[in-house]
């Protein structure tokens, strides 16, 4: 990882700046056993000196009485749909981003269709207009193409429309009464990134640790990972020696899917939906008061989605950021940072240095890969504080 200059602000910072070796043996295929038997590297903020090793279900001891331990409670959900062009056949992949449109205030949400933003393959064969006719995922990708030129849609099969078209996706138009994570949950497949080869499709243990075990609100379309290493009885341990926790949404979008494709800012981050509800604002205010805790987030995610808020004044309500976090960005809320080893050129490495400092970040990292860590969605972690 080189240094991205002297002090530039977040809008400077350039992904040529976070690039870094990775064998590929280094990247996580499967998660670990147990999810708190993950490594877990504990990084002093702002020293550039060795960094130390340790295991996740110790983190308890790394942390202190009066801590605030800050959680992404966001739940994947199944997000890649298979299916045919309609009349004329063809397989087509929707990847389901985040809604597009919503009804018009006062309408009835059973007469007005869901519009969507979705990555799709082959996206230069979909024109507007195009019809879509959703298949059910168990039944394999070759069932997509069973369909041939004319053939009617079944009776289990959901017809969408594409609607428009952007920079890189599509929009499409959900029948009437139709609602996209309800269809994902019945039809979708678990969206596991690129990286993490499944030649014949995400696994039942995907499904389970592809998850946190507090993920409640199905909204993203890649997991918060820092969170997948934590257990109720973790949590359980945290509690007894008064480290509180507490939660926000932020659905992950699709930078994971988008990442290296030619022609993309790497750090550029789509606008991604979240929210700080009242209870973890007046936590995080209890904490400062108190003078003897700190506010640690769990993963990138749980960091932009506190400090987005801060910067918007506290909104209310589930609302938008595209904010980027590089060297010379301020952290006005974070002090400690859970998180996993991340993609090099990546908008959460810019993040990971500007919060730990670049020099730190780099020595981890290096220290990282010559120690045997595993890296991405199903690595270890690191603790920076």
């Amino acid at each position: 990882m080189t240094s991205p200059g002297e002090g530039p602000s977040a809008g400077d910072v350039t992904a040529a700046g976070f690039e870094y070796e990775l064998p590929p043996e280094r990247i996580a295929q499967h998660p670990a056993a147990e999810r708190e038997a993950a490594r877990l590297m504990l990084v002093a903020r702002g020293v550039a000196a060795p960094p130390f090793d340790s295991v996740v279900r110790d983190l308890p001891g790394h942390l202190r009485a009066g801590d605030l331990l800050v959680v992404n409670r966001s739940r994947v959900f199944p997000a890649r749909l298979r299916g045919r062009r309609v009349p004329e056949g063809g397989a087509v992949e929707l990847l389901l981003v985040a809604p597009s449109a919503a009804p018009a205030p006062g309408g009835d949400a059973s007469e007005v269709g869901e519009r969507w933003r979705v990555l799709a393959r082959p996206a230069r064969r979909l024109r507007v207009g195009q019809r879509i006719a959703l298949l059910d995922a168990r039944d394999g990708a070759d069932a997509a193409d069973a369909g041939g030129a004319g053939g009617a849609s079944s009776p289990r099969e959901v017809v969408v429309e594409v609607s428009g078209r952007g920079d890189g996706w599509l929009e499409i138009a959900l029948p009437a009464g139709v609602r996209a994570i309800d269809l994902a949950e019945r039809i979708g497949e678990t969206p596991l990134p690129p990286y993490i080869r499944r030649p014949d499709g995400p696994t039942e243990e995907d499904a389970s640790r592809y998850q946190t075990v507090y993920a409640r609100e199905p909204g993203s379309i890649a997991a918060p990972t820092a969170g997948l290493h934590l257990t109720e009885s973790l949590f359980g341990r945290l509690a007894e020696m008064r480290v509180a926790t507490a939660e926000v949404v932020l659905h992950v979008g699709p930078a994971t899917f988008l990442a290296g494709q030619p022609g993309r800012d790497a750090l550029a981050v789509e606008p991604e939906r979240y929210e700080v509800p009242r209870a973890t604002r007046e936590a995080i205010a209890r904490t400062r008061a108190s003078g003897e805790g700190r506010v640690i987030a769990v993963g990138t995610t749980t960091t932009r989605a506190l400090e987005s808020a801060a910067r918007a004044g506290w909104p209310e309500g589930l609302v938008e950021t595209s904010l980027v976090l590089g060297p010379g960005s301020r952290f006005e809320v974070v002090q400690g940072l859970l998180t996993n080893f991340h993609l090099p050129g990546s908008s959460l490495l810019a993040l990971v240095a500007a919060f730990a400092g670049v020099e730190t970040a780099r020595r981890a990292y290096e220290a990282a890969i010559a120690r045997g860590y595993r890296f991405y969605s199903y690595g270890d972690a690191m603790l920076v504080l």
